[in-house]
C-alpha cells in the first residue's frame, strides 16, 4: 500500500478549491506538481496520506468538489 495518494483534477481551479476544502476540514495535505507517470489535464494535484482516502472521497462528495481520480504514489 502506498504511503501517499494524490487527487488529480481537470483544472488548477479545482485543485485550489480542493486544497481549501481540505484545509478547512483539517486534512494534512500538500499541493504538488502532477507526477510525470500520471496523466492529468491540470499541472497540479493534492497529495495526502493514503489512510485518509475514504474520508477525502466522502468529503468531496458532500462538498461537490470535482476531481478526475485518486491514485496511490
Amino acid at each position: 500500500m502506498s504511503e501517499y495518494s494524490v487527487i488529480l483534477f481537470h483544472s488548477t481551479n479545482y485543485a485550489i478549491k480542493a486544497s481549501n476544502v481540505m484545509k478547512k476540514n483539517d486534512f494534512v495535505h500538500k499541493m504538488i506538481p502532477v507526477p510525470r507517470h500520471l496523466s492529468s489535464d491540470c499541472g497540479y494535484c493534492v497529495r495526502f496520506s493514503t489512510v485518509d482516502d475514504v474520508r477525502v472521497r466522502e468529503l468531496f462528495e458532500k462538498t461537490e468538489v470535482e476531481f478526475d481520480r485518486i491514485e496511490g504514489i
